[in-house]
């Protein structure tokens, strides 16, 4: 499967992460928000200077973290990356076919995290609730039965 055809996030998965990762998941998102800067800058650094060795290491860490919050299109593009510069170190070929996909990444990133840190919020309600009865129940008189 390419890249473009990946989920932008799989809730399920997040959900799951969330819930394994208890208090410290907030502080593990903020950790993948400097990261994931440190490694675009990295990745996009690397195909100006036509730098494939340099492409790997910043592409594959990418790659880990962004499956760590079902991150999937973010994460199947840092793969891409990755392979595509390995396949390039053994060939000794430019990573120039990648362009297409760093120009992408970081546009990708910023959707990404605005998404997770929106669900994220704790002060984002996730359901409309109203006191005392569900929020789609007709409304009442206060105290009474109309």
């Amino acid at each position: 499967m390419s890249y473009q055809e990946a989920e932008l996030v799989n809730w399920t998965d997040l959900a799951k992460s969330r819930a394994e990762l208890g208090s410290a998941f907030l502080r593990i998102l903020g950790y993948f928000r400097e990261d994931g800067v440190k490694a675009i800058t990295a990745i996009e650094d690397a195909i100006r200077a036509s730098n494939a060795i340099a492409l790997v290491t910043p592409a594959h860490t990418l790659k880990g973290e962004s499956a760590q919050f079902g991150a999937y299109r973010l994460s199947s593009m840092a793969e891409t990356i990755e392979m595509v510069a390995r396949r390039c170190v053994e060939t000794r070929e430019g990573p120039d076919e990648l362009i297409e996909v760093v120009v992408a990444l970081r546009p990708c990133f910023t959707e990404t995290l605005a998404l997770l840190e929106r669900d994220s919020n704790p002060l984002v309600a996730r359901r409309p609730t109203s006191f005392g009865r569900r929020a789609d129940a007709p409304a009442q008189g206060f105290g009474r039965a109309v």
